[in-house]
């Protein structure tokens, strides 16, 4: 890079503007989509996308996460058109001759350097859309080229930005930024994998260095860069749902709490943070503070309709937690009504609802829950090629739905809270989990007055997991480990629900690991890593194993280091 008077050379002819005017006029566009003034921040941006890489790329970004939200098939070959677009952009500031290293990146210009990054994340953006996009294996390997491609321009980046050949210019920040976030969206992201896929993707050049990766990320999204928003949105994304679907269900309360505080002050009705602030509150137990947030969002915008979609799943699950039934159907309703994520999920968590009702009971505009039911299997989709995981268990567990006289699900609503690990949420509020594990064994009772039939042994298994999660929680260990043992002592009784073997033995891990019984702990988690293949939601028990194993061995570590 030859001097930091670069990021006033004009990026384009026709323009005549400069890297850092297209910079500062991206973060007004920003600030504007920040606060829920989406419309305009395109309209912002869209005059300069086909002549300034940083408009082309933050308006395909801005689409792209509007596809994400919408799942229109419209929306996401538009924003997969875009983004090609603006790649084709900034290939156009891009160094002619290819390959970047830290011994000829000093040869690049600023702009040029600003250009491989862009370049690289339009790539990972554009391999994020082709995973959604198409069924076959074709593009699914374009896709993986994509990745790879993007994360090698990244680490080249990567080492020449912290090499002494690399000048700091004006926009060094922004550089700094998207190399960040580049870099530490692939470590985190790939530390969630379990070993055996993370061994097959190191052999292809990857890593997955948890603690280095959200560095980078903590780093990018407190620094005032243009991707400060895309580091704290995937952090917080990691804080409030990816440590708890995919891993032990505590969450990172305290640091995604840290982390919003600046973007609360900045963006007080920022749709998308009152969002994360609801979220962070649901962790917490605090479930009407959640409710209250989650309402603002939808509240402060009508634009996007998408953000209130998400705001309402979450409204959903809370309402859920206080067994209220009712409003909990109401927004299943709302969803499957408005929503395209996943209309099977949606219609299915309509039917577990009233099912949850006493029969006696007038059901809301007099839905049947047994005909919603048997309609949750016509509204299968495929992503990717395949249906997902969610949408599976749903339809298996609405099959017995088909037979003239069906034996009801006992608990549903609770056992897909089970699947989103949802009791965690509400272990530090023992009103929410008693109120659970009366509705759990109310069930018990009515399945062993029920007469024998051949969904009797795996329903009761099923309570029994559910009773002992509730058990856990409320502290009663020894309680909980014996209604684990019962239900692995069925195992070869059971017909259907093989997914609740390994997930008690996970649960049982848990409780191992909470009395410091690590030998324990490591045998049965081990047990239901290597044992049990083929059953309902396995990818996620399977992260589960993953992040509980790593707790264990994280806690040996810190006991060797106290030693020393």
């Amino acid at each position: 890079m030859s001097n930091g008077k670069e990021a006033n050379v004009p990026v384009n002819s026709p323009s005549q503007m400069t890297l850092q005017e297209c910079l500062d006029e991206c973060m007004e566009a920003l600030d504007l989509f920040l606060n829920n003034h989406f419309n305009e921040s395109l309209d912002r941006l869209r005059p300069r996308v086909n002549e300034s890489m940083y408009h082309a790329l933050i308006y395909a970004t801005v689409l792209e996460m509007q596809a994400m939200m919408t799942f229109e098939h419209d929306d996401i070959t538009n924003a997969g058109n875009t983004m090609k677009s603006a790649q084709e952009v900034c290939q156009r500031f891009r160094r002619k001759s290819p390959g970047l290293s830290s011994k000829t990146g000093d040869s690049l210009s600023e702009v040029q350097l600003h250009a491989e990054v862009c370049f690289a994340e339009c790539q990972l953006q554009r391999a994020a859309l082709t995973f959604l996009q198409d069924e076959n294996m074709v593009s699914f390997i374009k896709g993986g080229i994509k990745v790879r491609n993007s994360y090698l321009i990244y680490k080249e980046l990567h080492s020449f930005i912290k090499s002494h050949n690399c000048q700091k210019g004006a926009s060094h920040l922004h550089l700094e930024g998207g190399v960040s976030f580049g870099i530490g969206a692939f470590n985190l992201t790939l530390s969630l994998f379990p070993p055996r896929i993370l061994k097959l993707l190191e052999f292809a050049g990857f890593s997955g260095d948890k603690e280095f990766g959200l560095s980078l990320l903590k780093a990018g999204a407190t620094g005032m860069n243009l991707r400060s928003m895309l580091c704290a949105l995937l952090l917080l994304c990691y804080y409030t749902f990816l440590t708890i679907i995919l891993g032990t269900g505590e969450g990172e309360v305290t640091e995604a709490v840290e982390l919003l505080k600046p973007f609360r002050l900045r963006y007080p009705q920022g749709a998308i943070f009152l969002f994360f602030a609801g979220r962070t509150e649901e962790i917490k137990g605090n479930i009407d503070e959640a409710v209250a947030l989650f309402e603002d969002g939808c509240k402060a915008q009508q634009a996007w309709k998408q953000f209130h979609h998400m705001c309402y799943w979450e409204l959903m699950w809370c309402f859920t937690f206080k067994r209220d039934w009712k409003m909990a159907y109401f927004y299943a309703d709302l969803l499957s009504r408005e929503s395209r994520w996943s209309k099977a999920m949606y219609v299915y968590m309509k039917a577990a609802y009233l099912s949850m009702l006493p029969e006696q009971q007038a059901r809301p505009f007099e839905e049947d829950e047994v005909l919603l039911f048997r309609q949750v299997p016509t509204f299968k989709q495929k992503i990717a090629g395949k249906s997902p995981p969610t949408e599976k268990f749903a339809i298996r567990k609405a099959r017995r739905y088909k037979a003239p006289s069906p034996v009801r699900l006992p608990v549903p609503a609770l056992e897909m809270m089970y699947m989103w690990n949802g009791f965690s949420m509400i272990r530090m509020r023992p009103e929410l989990i008693n109120g659970m594990l009366e509705t759990v064994q109310e069930a018990e009772r009515t399945l062993q007055d029920n007469p024998e039939n051949e969904f009797l042994v795996d329903d009761l298994c099923l309570v029994l997991l559910l009773k002992g999660v509730c058990l856990r929680n409320q502290g009663c260990l020894q309680s909980a480990l014996d209604c684990f043992k019962q239900l692995c002592d069925s195992e070869r009784r059971i017909r259907f629900d093989h997914y609740l073997v390994p997930n008690a033995l996970v649960e049982m891990g848990l409780i191992y690991i909470d009395k410091g019984e690590r030998d324990n702990a490591i045998k049965v988690l081990r047990k239901a890593k290597n044992n049990y293949k083929d059953y309902s939601m396995e990818s996620r028990t399977q992260f589960r194993i993953h992040a509980a194993l790593a707790k264990v061995k994280a806690e040996i570590v810190e006991d060797e280091d106290t030693q020393l």
